[in-house]
């Protein structure tokens, strides 16, 4: 990175009293100059801690929302507006309603990737690494899993003793990580290890070597002994594996691993936001106040 380009970033900072989190998938160049990267779970969780009165969120839209609900008195900040998660509008306040007068004993779990709209109407938050804690913590036998259903049905094969009514969302990325596009790259690297997001879908999973959070897999292959590892995610997540692994080697599964949304993340955008502390995330008060009370209920029950 230009220096002089570093040296106006943490200028800015101190000037404004900002932090800045940024998600795995960005841009390394973005991750490089961050004060916290990791993954939702991470991020959420750090958005509660931080001292300084404005958070510049480098990630998608549902990530802003989540650090502004959980901080109101805060100014929440996104480095690029129309930077914004497909998933997180697959399921409407509709269907969450429909199914809460259908079914008896039904907690609606609601994935973090998701708008505040749809949290303020769920009874409880999860992120991919805390999903399976949460879910095992609640008294309710019915479980209506919503958006993504992928990481609802790798939930659900832990907790049999649960009943699980799946909605149809996805992650358009994880899901274009084919079963024959792994195998393919297991056949050009045969000893390579294949780690894997749970967003993936269940033909990928089960010829996976380890499933988790995209903070799980960089924590597994930095702990592992291997020297080679395919992984089955986005690719922004190359950047901090590489930092934290130099000697080893890690190889993608297809040129689709690639998030359009979180590459709208870029420098020149981080600074011009810094700069005019715009666009900032403005939501109502009375969804922020109904959206806080799940996403309190998961840094609770995940504990």
């Amino acid at each position: 990175m230009d220096e002089t380009i570093r040296q106006k970033i943490n200028q800015l900072k101190k000037e404004k009293d900002i932090v800045i989190l940024a998600h795995y998938y960005v841009d390394g160049q973005v991750q490089e100059i961050a004060d916290y990267v990791g993954d939702s779970y991470y991020l959420s969780k750090i958005a509660t801690k931080v001292e300084q009165q404005n958070i510049l969120f480098c990630g998608v839209r549902f990530m802003g929302e989540t650090a502004k609900i959980l901080n109101p008195d805060k100014r929440v900040v996104m480095a690029d507006e129309l930077a914004d998660c497909p998933m997180a509008h697959m399921i409407s306040v509709e269907k969450i309603e429909e199914m809460k007068q259908q079914v008896e004993d039904l907690a609606v779990v609601c994935y973090v990737n998701s708008t505040a709209e749809i949290k303020a109407v769920s009874d409880v938050c999860v992120t991919s690494s805390n999903a399976l804690r949460v879910v095992e913590g609640l008294s309710e036998k019915n479980i209506f899993f919503v958006p993504d259903n992928n990481l609802g049905r790798y939930v659900a094969e832990k907790l049999p003793q649960k009943h699980f009514i799946f909605h149809d969302g996805f992650c358009h990325v994880h899901k274009s990580i084919e079963a024959d596009k792994v195998l393919e790259a297991k056949k050009l690297h045969p000893d390579a290890c294949v780690l894997t997001h749970p967003e993936c879908t269940m033909d990928v999973l089960e010829i996976s070597d380890f499933i988790g959070s995209t903070s799980e897999i960089i924590d597994y292959a930095t702990a592992s002994e291997q020297e080679k590892f395919i992984i089955c995610t986005e690719m922004g997540v190359f950047f901090e594996l590489m930092q934290k692994n130099p000697k080893k080697k890690f190889y993608s599964v297809g040129h689709r691993q690639f998030c359009p949304n979180m590459k709208k993340v870029t420098i020149e955008k981080l600074v011009a936001a810094m700069e005019d502390l715009s666009p900032e995330v403005i939501l109502p008060q009375e969804i922020m106040d109904q959206a806080r009370i799940p996403l309190q209920r998961m840094l609770e029950l995940a504990k």
